[in-house]
């Protein structure tokens, strides 16, 4: 089973998007400056979205946890 780095890509962004969108509301609870909100949030999402792609693509090259499932025939 091999992923597509598209894949990976996809899953980086919809994932940074819902943690972003957590750390904005976290941050303006904190801070009380949306402004102040919105810079951590976008800032976060740059950076974390970077870091999960190459954690991903690092953790498809390990093969721990992994099955290989064959097919049942082949033609």
């Amino acid at each position: 089973m091999v992923e597509q780095k598209r894949r990976s890509i996809l899953k980086a962004i919809s994932w940074r998007t819902l943690g972003t969108v957590d750390t904005m509301l976290i941050s303006y609870i904190v801070t009380g400056n949306p402004t102040a909100a919105v810079s951590i949030g976008a800032f976060e999402l740059i950076t974390k979205t970077a870091l999960y792609y190459f954690h991903e693509r690092s953790w498809n090259k390990i093969s721990y946890g992994r099955q290989k499932v064959e097919p049942e025939y082949q033609i």
